[in-house]
């Protein structure tokens, strides 16, 4: 480990390169299980970080217990600005104390697990997730509800996991602590052929409106059942409907409660084209890491302006322009504005549902 730790602090002071007004860490898997995610990170930061002129900290996210320290050497070593990218719970969990020392912003671009943001807190770690929170999930999903489906029969279907069955209980109880107390709840089974059942037990009940918390195939599945019974069911996932188009293809006008692709938003189009003119596609992590390095950059100018520490402005609530929008965290170092939008699946991809944001 020591010897670990050694190479790391020396590979941030070689990444480092002259010293500049601000540079960035970018912690992402350049090898292994994540390593393409991990490409999509470096993509974005260093285009961006290229464009800004910001200095570039690259080190290695092996997402195993115990690596966090390395990295945070190396990092604080370094001198950057902020830290981007972290994909791997496992990483934060040792790297944040050293940060807090060294008054540098950790930011994750994918980590959600609640108990590490709890602790980040009590301890005052300088954690700030661009990965919205599950409760932001239950959240929208809800008030879509509320808003749209009143005086509809409204039935809530969970696949049994721990991870659906939470958002459905938490969506059910904001329903029904507004009033609005669902016909209709039941656990389906997953992974299966057909869903004629739950469909038939959905129109017994007279259901007409369905909240699925499940996978995408499964849902998929649900919708085509519904479709050969000739049951017009209105039907509406969660963030996992935004996964890979099989083995069954989604039917279209299914909704789901999801975040747009960045590269659908106005304000990504330009970065967008430039990255494909590089030959970049902007996809997954690229515009989120892209977003994080303008953010970055910002907050350096800001924190040798202000003369604070770059963790005050941020849990401050102060907003930053970005490609995919204006990025700014509350004091529980979530964002401030809610990502999920309501979408609805064209048959190709999700696009935006609401009629305010189709204009």
């Amino acid at each position: 480990m020591l010897s670990l730790r050694l190479l790391t602090i020396i590979a941030g002071f070689a990444f480092a390169g002259s010293a500049s007004a601000a540079s960035i860490g970018i912690v992402a898997p350049q090898s292994g299980p994540y390593e393409l995610l991990g490409q999509q990170v470096r993509q974005g930061a260093k285009a961006a970080a290229a464009k800004l002129g910001l200095d570039v900290v690259e080190i290695h996210e092996s997402c195993e217990d115990g690596s966090g320290g390395a990295i945070a050497d190396g990092l604080v070593a370094a001198k950057v600005s902020a830290a981007i990218g972290f994909l791997c719970t496992e990483t934060l969990q040792d790297v944040l104390p050293p940060l807090k020392a060294a008054a540098i912003p950790a930011i994750t671009l994918s980590s959600r697990a609640p108990i590490l943001m709890e602790d980040a807190l009590k301890y005052g770690w300088p954690l700030f997730r661009l990965a919205p929170s599950d409760r932001a999930e239950s959240a929208r999903a809800a008030e879509v509800i509320l808003r749209d489906w009143k005086g509809h029969p409204i039935g809530l279907v969970d696949d049994g996991t721990i991870y659906s069955r939470d958002l459905v209980d938490r969506i059910r109880s904001t329903l029904e602590e507004n009033g609005l107390k669902p016909t209709f709840a039941d656990t389906m089974r997953p992974n299966q052929e057909q869903q004629v059942a739950l469909v038939r037990r959905l129109a017994r009940t007279g259901i007409t409106h369905v909240f699925i918390g499940a996978e995408r195939n499964d849902i998929a599945v649900v919708a085509r059942d519904a479709a050969s019974e000739n049951f017009p069911l209105t039907i509406l996932g969660g963030d996992t409907l935004n996964a890979a188009n099989t083995p069954l293809a989604l039917a279209a006008n299914v909704m789901a409660i999801t975040r747009p692709a960045h590269d659908s938003l106005p304000s990504a189009q330009g970065a967008a084209g430039e990255l494909r003119a590089a030959g970049i596609e902007p996809e997954g992590y690229v515009l989120a890491a892209y977003a994080a390095t303008e953010l970055t950059a910002a907050l350096a100018e800001a924190a040798q302006a202000q003369s604070k520490p770059a963790p005050e402005i941020l849990a401050s609530g102060t907003a930053f322009k970005t490609v995919i929008g204006d990025l700014a965290f509350n004091p529980s170092h979530e964002l401030s504005d809610n990502p999920y939008r309501l979408q609805r699946w064209n048959g190709q991809r999700f696009e935006p549902a609401d009629k305010a944001e189709r204009q």
